[in-house]
């Protein structure tokens, strides 16, 4: 109850100014909202994930707006987008690019793939094979595509939103362990609830035939943007919070229902996501609520279980609230 009362209660003086941050998430949200009904919890995760400067992986059935969020995200933000659809036949530079015999000079130019972009949007992540889905690994992890001995820096803000359908798995190539460890979230998006229905179908007769993006504005710059990272980074973290996160990824390791658990890097991603959640709720300090908000989604596609437990239907969110229900809140 004292952690709610923090959170309804914001006049205290921060040593970071957040105001402006606060208010570019809502205008973000509220301006979303303009489409995407239903999805507020998807949409916060993306802000956070981009505050946190990580990529996020959606996976989902057709039909739930996945692409379209991802889309209408990108346009929030006055930044350059581009879109890979993967595909069993692609190739690696049909991703990073290729080097291009100039016939005035005769000499090869490097010219650049679709993921020299800010905001990359991957659809079906998990329809190309693995010497595309290798070609992601440096992008993604050190910003940056070493090509024909020539390393190209990527610019700021970088981020890679990546979409998967569970169902469907003929023809697909599941992504490997040490991919999934660089998407510092995995969202799930669900069907909407009957209410939510109702309000998307009466909302698309309203556009009549109306692109969605057309009622989007972009809301925030990337100066403002970089501006707004730096100051989360900053956010205050106590060591008591710091040993809390290392005790539920720690404890994920030798827990009886899973195969394989947290590394360092979830660690890290749940400090960094903690911090975002802070920010963005006008706070210049983590309390123990936004670790728990970020474990769900940091933790759900780094961590497996065990097979008998699989078989029982188990799920990893119910091993994750067991953990932290077994870790004691620091206070």
């Amino acid at each position: 109850m004292e952690n709610e009362a923090v959170n309804d209660d914001l006049n205290f003086d921060n040593r970071i100014q957040l105001d402006g941050l606060r208010d570019a998430v809502e205008s973000i949200k509220s301006e979303l909202r303009k489409v995407i009904i239903g999805q507020d919890n998807f949409v916060e995760l993306l802000i956070v994930a981009l505050l946190a400067d990580g990529h996020v992986l959606i996976e989902g059935v057709p039909g739930i707006a996945k692409t379209v969020t991802a889309k209408l995200f990108a346009k929030v933000l006055k930044t350059e987008f581009s879109r890979i659809q993967f595909t069993p036949d692609l190739m690696p530079s049909d991703v990073l690019g290729t080097s291009v015999l100039n016939m005035k000079t005769s000499e090869f130019e490097f010219k650049k793939g679709p993921i020299f972009s800010n905001i990359v949007l991957i659809d079906e992540i998990n329809r190309a094979p693995a010497k595309t889905q290798a070609a992601l690994f440096e992008t993604m992890e050190e910003r940056q595509a070493s090509i024909d001995g020539t390393t190209y820096k990527f610019e700021n803000p970088f981020m890679v939103l990546a979409t998967q359908n569970p169902i469907e798995q003929e023809g697909t190539y599941a992504l490997p362990e040490a991919q999934l460890d660089r998407f510092i979230f995995k969202i799930k998006v669900d069907y909407p609830s009957l209410e939510d229905e109702v309000k998307i179908i009466a909302s698309h007769h309203e556009r009549k035939g109306a692109a969605p993006q057309s009622s989007i504005n972009a809301i925030l710059d990337t100066k403002s943007l970089e501006d707004y990272k730096n100051k989360t980074q900053s956010i205050l973290v106590e060591e008591k919070i710091i040993k809390y996160i290392a005790e539920i990824v720690s404890k994920t390791r030798n827990h009886p229902h899973l195969y394989l658990g947290g590394s360092p890097r979830a660690s890290i991603a749940i400090l960094n996501t903690a911090k975002a959640f802070a920010a963005i709720n006008g706070r210049d300090f983590v309390i123990p609520e936004d670790v728990k908000k970020a474990l769900n989604p940091v933790l759900n596609h780094r961590v497996i279980l065990t097979p008998e437990r699989e078989m029982e239907g188990m799920t990893t969110e119910n091993v994750i609230e067991m953990i932290v229900q077994s870790v004691e809140v620091p206070r």
